[in-house]
């Protein structure tokens, strides 16, 4: 069985995001980037199904960005993940979810992948769309925000549990297929020390629009174009109304109409 893994190197959650000088991009100077969260729970849910599996199943890591996802791909190959693929060219820089699911979708198919699985959002641009768009690009069926995957004992489908309001919603696919995790799925184990000396000397495939096939003049441009970013406006301080319960929603009833105007 052949199992991919999808993944994106975004900003730390811990990172203080400032705005470059033009407004067309987060300034990267001094931030930490590290595996998508989500991605993570789709590493370890390959690596479970690996281990349930046995040894004839594989587990491919895939990263599309610059250099800095390196760190990232290493990051789940100390994991357990058996092999990574880097694909790395300017022409991919600045795309769309659209235009980097076909870009994947060149990787993956030769590939031959029984299951690909990838975080159900990345943390930055939370557009949680380029896993689905794969899945029209591969011509797999797919489900989205996973929080349960069972494999069939003949490994020829999947069934997996996402939430709905107010229930859980069942579906069953047969292989190959695309789905994205959701937190609750597993918990994400952590490198070990060897695991961590181990992927230092693992190669790294790096992939270049030649040998996709790609024409990186002909690439779909992108539908989706970010014109300028801002961060949000800095909070007020809260107001404190004195005086009796009455007194104070009287006061409160006032601001909410004439100051903050919402009733």
């Amino acid at each position: 069985m052949k199992i991919v893994a999808l993944i994106k190197s975004v900003p730390d959650t811990e990172a203080k995001v400032k705005i470059n000088a033009d407004a067309s991009n987060i300034d990267e100077q001094g931030v930490k980037y590290v595996m998508n969260p989500y991605d993570e729970y789709a590493v370890e849910e390959a690596l479970l199904l690996k281990e349930k599996t046995g040894d004839d199943t594989t587990v491919t890591v895939v990263s599309l960005g610059p250099d800095r996802v390196v760190e990232a791909l290493r990051t789940a190959l100390a994991m357990g993940a058996d092999e990574a693929i880097h694909i790395s060219d300017p022409a991919f820089e600045g795309g769309d979810a659209q235009s980097n699911a076909r870009v994947l979708a060149e990787v993956i198919k030769p590939i031959g992948a029984d299951l690909v699985l990838g975080g159900r959002q990345g943390i930055d641009f939370d557009s949680a769309q380029t896993c689905a768009a794969l899945a029209e690009y591969l011509d797999m069926p797919q489900a989205l925000i996973v929080t349960d995957l069972t494999l069939s004992d003949d490994k020829q489908s999947v069934t997996v549990k996402r939430r709905v309001e107010g229930a859980d919603e069942v579906i069953e696919m047969s292989l190959p297929a695309v789905v994205t995790c959701e937190k609750g799925l597993n918990e994400p184990r952590y490198p070990s020390l060897k695991g961590i000396m181990q992927a230092k000397k693992k190669p790294i495939d790096i992939k270049k629009p030649e040998e996709l096939g790609l024409d990186t003049e002909e690439l779909d441009a992108p539908q989706l174009t970010w014109e300028a970013l801002e961060l949000p406006p800095a909070r007020q301080d809260g107001r404190i109304i004195d005086g009796t319960a009455e007194e104070a929603a009287r006061e409160l009833a006032r601001l909410l109409r004439e100051e903050a105007k919402v009733i």
